[in-house]
């Protein structure tokens, strides 16, 4: 049984670079909101539409889709580490589901995950824990990234899934909106960049700490003016969430990825897992779209962005 979808936006920089306060007031307003209603939902499962920016996933191997029957919390940028409650089971069965629906996805036991995964989870649990997880990656950073249909069908394949189980699922998207964050790439990348894409796991706490360091400092340049990061796109954003909230979720189909970026940033590829879990939630028919909160933030280097929605026959 679907019981709804939250979608958010995740930042780095949440932990460390202050908004304005008036902002950070109204953004957790809207977190209270959104936890409230999760509440009020009940549900018994969490599915996890989530980006990766490479901590966990790495191009020697690089899966457009992963599903997590077992996952990890490397704890980057004050999210919490430690081992996630996985039902391995039921991971398991959605994988297999999206098998026989025509989706192919990979599956992973050892997965790891990022703040990307388990900031929005902590964020909303504040009235509901939100303890047991599936963890769905969506390749967002490390082109070729599957297609907007592909992520679309991806989400219905898994909404089938929720349909048939007597278990209330919540469906919750990490990502997005507009932003530009500095995120390296193959092309062009050094011998050393190179290695660290690769194959990346082993990278010792000295290395996390001057990366998260570096993301740190290019929040501080970004609201100083003085960053070559591209600008935030509020009129890209606000079109975005438009679609969704008229059902629209074959927005991203003509999108091509070089115009997203140049658009609205590398980071904006992250709506992928926005309409994976619309998807989701479409697969129990009309949906109703509350858009609880969205400002651009600079601080955090990103368009600021949550979404609730439930099954109008819900309603």
């Amino acid at each position: 049984m679907i019981a709804g979808a939250v979608c958010l936006s995740h930042s780095p920089l949440m932990d460390h670079n202050r908004a304005d306060a008036g902002v950070e007031a109204r953004f957790n307003a809207a977190l209270k909101s959104a936890s409230r209603k999760i509440a009020e939902w009940e549900p018994d499962l969490c599915v996890v539409f989530f980006p990766d920016h490479f901590n966990g996933f790495f191009y020697d191997l690089m899966p457009a889709f992963c599903i997590g029957a077992a996952a990890n919390s490397i704890g980057d940028f004050g999210s919490v580490p430690g081992q996630l409650d996985v039902p391995e089971d039921i991971a398991v069965d959605i994988a297999t589901s999206c098998t026989r629906s025509g989706v192919d996805i990979a599956l992973s036991y050892r997965m790891q995950v990022d703040h990307g995964a388990v900031q929005p989870v902590e964020l909303l649990s504040e009235f509901h824990s939100l303890t047991r997880i599936v963890p769905i990656f969506i390749n967002c950073a490390a082109p070729p990234r599957p297609t907007f249909a592909r992520v679309r069908a991806l989400g219905e394949a898994v909404g089938v899934w929720a349909n048939r189980t007597s278990q209330r699922v919540l469906f919750l998207a990490s990502g997005g909106l507009s932003h530009d964050p500095p995120i390296p790439a193959m092309k062009g990348a050094t011998p050393d960049v190179r290695a660290k894409l690769i194959d990346g796991r082993a990278a010792s706490h000295a290395a996390r700490l001057s990366r998260q360091t570096r993301i740190h400092g290019a929040g501080h340049a970004y609201v100083s003016g003085t960053s070559p990061l591209r600008p935030l796109n509020p009129t890209w954003d606000r079109d975005f969430l438009d679609h969704l909230t008229r059902e629209d979720l074959t927005v991203g189909d003509d999108w091509r990825d070089d115009d997203i970026t140049e658009a609205a940033g590398r980071g904006a590829h992250e709506v992928r897992s926005w309409i994976a879990a619309f998807g989701a939630l479409s697969a129990a028919g009309h949906f109703q779209t509350t858009v609880e909160f969205y400002e651009p933030v600079p601080e955090w280097i990103t368009g600021m962005a949550i979404a609730t929605a439930t099954p109008r026959s819900a309603t």
